[in-house]
């Protein structure tokens, strides 16, 4: 097997795994956002949506639920960041990362009094900004597990480099978190309609699943799939 075969080989396989965990991740993003709108009636990772919603209730005059809006925008921001400083942290990130998302998501689980619902709430939507440090991008590509606008606008614009010319097709790749948050989405919705508050327990077992499988996934395979950190370089700038 010559060098370049095998180099061919490894990076499909690197991608397939990338494409996997991306389309996994994905699915259980759609499940748990499909079961916080259905329980709560607001979004818990679509902030586009809240955004707008929290700019309504302000022209309406609805102060509290533009509030509670606003707040989940920044709690998402939040999870974000706590993600992404766990991921760094950690040898297994992916491993960890998706652990405390199930962990976070358990805890909103056990959150039953109508006195937290709010704070079971922002809760889930922690969880959903944590979960976006789990993959960052497959084979360079930037890949979004918990919201599919950014790449169903990549699919787009691939379409319209295709048509002018530009002849490769990675942007293909770009419908897996599509059609992972879209099963997902459908999954959450059957699920809590069946079992009401507790799909959430569901969900949180089946990140917890997830993360044990991303556990056997190699570390420099791991490593492969988030951004680096930037050299940081000090001196005064010329």
């Amino acid at each position: 097997m010559t060098r370049a075969r095998r180099r061919r080989i490894i990076r499909t396989r690197r991608t397939l795994t990338g494409l996997g965990l991306v389309g996994s991740i994905s699915f259980l993003a759609g499940m748990t956002d499909a079961t916080g709108l259905l329980l709560t009636g607001d979004f818990v990772s679509f902030m586009t949506g809240n955004t707008t919603r929290a700019a309504l209730a302000l022209s309406q005059g609805n102060l509290y639920h533009a509030a509670v809006l606003i707040s989940a925008i920044l709690v998402f921001v939040l999870g974000n960041a706590a993600g992404i400083v766990i991921a760094h942290v950690s040898e297994r990130r992916i491993f960890v990362v998706l652990g405390c998302v199930g962990a976070v998501l358990a805890l909103a689980s056990m959150t039953t009094a109508e006195s937290l619902m709010l704070a079971r709430f922002y809760m889930i939507v922690c969880s959903m900004g944590m979960v976006n440090a789990a993959v960052e991008h497959i084979e360079g590509l930037p890949i979004g597990l918990t919201y599919v606008t950014g790449a169903l606008s990549r699919f787009g614009r691939g379409i319209g480099r295709w048509i002018i010319g530009d002849r490769r097709v990675e942007w293909t790749i770009q419908l897996v978190p599509w059609g992972g948050m879209m099963l997902g989405a459908i999954a959450g919705a059957v699920l809590t309609r069946l079992t009401g508050a507790h799909a959430l327990w569901l969900v949180s077992i089946f990140a917890m699943a997830l993360a044990l499988v991303a556990k056997f996934i190699p570390r420099p395979l791991q490593r492969r799939f988030n951004q680096k950190l930037a050299p940081h370089h000090t001196g005064a700038l010329r």
